[in-house]
């Protein structure tokens, strides 16, 4: 007799198995970056060192001191990245609406109901990337905030900005490394999300979280670089 074969059944709601990865993945490595806890030094200024812009993200003032982060203000910061600011919704939200329009995964369909899936998938990656980011600045005692140029001209400004996404300070605040943790989380965190897609992709959709950091990360950091003056323009034209 003919055997027929049924297309497996998912019993299991696409955001419950966001949310088990995503606590799973605190659960396995939350501990291993941040059990390393440094004194509080007093001078820092969670104001000055713990800004969070829902556009272009962490960022150090130019005027405020570049002081590395004790593993306390590690964990906030991650909250303020994670959950506590807009920017990532608005992240997820954006790529949410590429993937509508792209119709992928197309076994998510249209609607409303394709948009929450897409949108519940990019903010799940987005924040399974922020814990792997998170860890491995701590292990590696990097820097995990982008910091205005303490430079002078557009051109330098903006190298700057665009190295910084790809290199950053250790704990000295003066010697540049590669971003081996940002880029590995991003690579790491794509890989993942292709557990709760249809088609299971993992080098494609790693490679797809390190091209969304590249791309968004150069540009984050210039936006960041020049926001006051952009501030300050748009301010003028209003007057």
């Amino acid at each position: 007799m003919p055997v027929t074969v049924r297309e497996r059944s998912n019993p299991t709601p696409l955001s419950c198995r966001y949310l088990a990865t995503f606590c799973l993945v605190v659960v396995l490595l939350g501990r291993l970056g941040w059990s390393q806890e440094a004194s509080e030094d007093p001078h820092i200024a969670a104001n000055e060192q713990l800004n969070v812009h829902w556009l272009y993200g962490a960022y150090v003032p130019k005027e405020a001191p570049l002081i590395p982060l004790t593993a306390r203000y590690r964990k906030k910061l991650f909250l303020r990245q994670t959950l506590t600011t807009p920017g990532i919704y608005v992240k997820s939200g954006f790529l949410a609406l590429m993937d509508q329009a792209r119709g992928t995964p197309y076994e998510w369909g249209g609607g409303a109901e394709g948009y929450g899936r897409r949108l519940t998938s990019n903010y799940a990656r987005s924040a399974i990337q922020n814990v792997f980011s998170t860890v491995g600045n701590a292990a590696l005692h990097y820097e995990p905030r982008y910091d205005r140029c303490r430079c002078i001209g557009f051109g330098r400004r903006t190298k700057h900005a665009l190295v910084r996404n790809f290199m950053t300070y250790d704990e000295t605040e003066r010697e540049l490394h590669p971003q081996f943790a940002l880029y590995s989380a991003a690579l790491g965190a794509g890989m993942v999300s292709s557990v709760w897609k249809p088609q299971a992709k993992l080098w494609s959709e790693g490679y797809s979280g390190v091209l969304t950091q590249a791309t968004f990360g150069m540009l984050s950091n210039w936006l960041g670089e020049f926001a006051p003056e952009i501030r300050r323009k748009l301010n003028h034209q209003k007057l």
